[in-house]
């Protein structure tokens, strides 16, 4: 009981309010070239809000790993500037499996609007980028890393190369749908979501310390039994934020 009291006070002083959002980002949400679907989801995803706690400023080098279509990619490229680039990274493990997305990626690179975006199809446990990153992205993807369709991905060794991966002091952020307490990976094959303690000791075991978190994604109403697509929870599930922070040593 003491340990249970202990972690929840911990949990308390890492959660943070809001912050106001920098000018970066608000014109990097507000870039008329985003598509209207993209756009249409921002109400549910809170973007700018999302990517100010991570923390990007101008000049910066971020990944934005498994990013689906660009929707986060866009942004990116936006708020770091002609200064920053973004490595939109497609593990080797999916790009067959979703031509798609990745014909959109690769369009979006090829607009002199987003020139500082490159697209890099890698094998999952070894992600690395041409220069060292301030920022690791992953949103609503972390739990399909430990599914079937996504093998052979091993989490401990996928952390720990994004740990090389950065920056001293770079940040790794961590954007999932939350089972309830104690399920651990237990669903993420089926409802798609993943206990966030699970997350916290995978990824601190690679070498990280969670800076912060954030409840903008938060939805107690949420009681974690639906699967992720379910039309009566869509767009509103319980969502935790993990900032991770490689040592600066």
């Amino acid at each position: 009981m003491i340990a249970a009291l202990a972690a929840g006070l911990l949990s308390a002083s890492l959660a943070v309010a809001a912050e106001p959002v920098p000018a970066n980002i608000v014109a990097a949400v507000a870039d008329p070239g985003r598509p209207s679907e993209d756009v249409a989801r921002d109400p549910e995803r809170h973007p700018g809000e999302a990517v100010a706690f991570a923390g990007l400023k101008p000049g910066d080098s971020v990944a934005d790993l498994i990013p689906g279509t660009g929707y986060f990619t866009r942004i990116f490229s936006k708020a770091v500037g002609p200064t920053g680039h973004v490595y939109a990274i497609v593990p080797q493990e999916l790009a067959g499996k979703f031509p798609k997305g990745v014909a959109a990626l690769n369009a979006m690179a090829a607009d002199p609007a987003y020139a500082n975006v490159t697209v890099l199809i890698e094998p999952i446990n070894e992600i690395s980028a041409p220069t060292p990153l301030d920022l690791v992205w992953t949103a609503q993807n972390y739990h399909d890393m430990h599914d079937s369709f996504f093998a052979p991905a091993d989490l401990t060794k996928v952390n720990k190369a994004i740990l090389a991966a950065l920056k001293p002091g770079g940040v790794y952020l961590v954007l999932d749908h939350a089972d309830a307490a104690g399920k651990g990976l237990a669903d993420t094959e089926t409802l798609h979501r993943i206990d966030p303690a699970t997350v916290k000791a995978e990824v601190t075991a690679a070498g990280f310390v969670l800076d912060a978190q954030s409840d903008l994604l938060r939805n107690p109403a949420d009681d974690h039994s639906l699967k992720v697509f379910d039309p009566a929870i869509r767009g509103h599930t319980d969502q935790f934020i993990f900032k991770f922070r490689k040592p600066a040593n």
